[in-house]
């Protein structure tokens, strides 16, 4: 018989917080433990998003929360054993029924996307990505003035 158990590792590594999923799989003993940082495709982002809006959904309701062209049933039953392997997303039984929901918040896992870009991209510098952010997205003076009043609100609370 094999069963599945997932861990969640929440680690403190230079005032970031970076998530690890351990998957462990055992058939009567641990064969092995394998570490893999969180990571979604497109696909995935995509159905993880119609589920962290969601909170809980059968296939029906995912099916039909994607546009035109909607995917095929197989394909989101593809998705969603992937996710569920990866650990993002589990399911209760309900009789022949699935019900589906995420594992991971959302803020975690693109919190995590959002510091690994400044690391990568940003030589690990905040100013340096809010730079860029500021004058590459072409903000209007009010979205400007809203991102300075989160900055003074995140400085007072300091």
């Amino acid at each position: 018989m094999r069963a599945n158990y997932l861990i969640f590792v929440n680690l403190q590594q230079n005032n970031s917080t970076f998530v690890e999923l351990k998957y462990l799989f055992y058939i009567s003993r641990v064969k092995f433990v394998k570490t893999k940082l969180m990571q979604l495709s497109k696909s995935e982002e995509e159905l993880m998003n119609i589920l962290w809006r969601r909170k809980k959904a059968f296939m029906k309701d995912l099916l039909e929360a994607y546009p035109e062209p909607k995917p095929a049933t197989t394909t989101v039953a593809t998705l969603l054993k992937r996710m569920t392997d990866k650990g993002f997303v589990a399911y209760q039984s309900l009789g022949r029924l699935r019900e589906y929901y995420p594992l991971v918040k959302k803020k975690d896992y693109f919190s995590k996307h959002v510091n690994g870009l400044i690391k990568n991209f940003f030589n690990d510098s905040p100013g340096q990505f809010a730079s860029f952010f500021t004058q590459e997205t072409d903000l209007s003076k009010t979205e400007l003035e809203e991102l300075k009043k989160l900055i003074d609100n995140e400085l007072k609370k300091k």
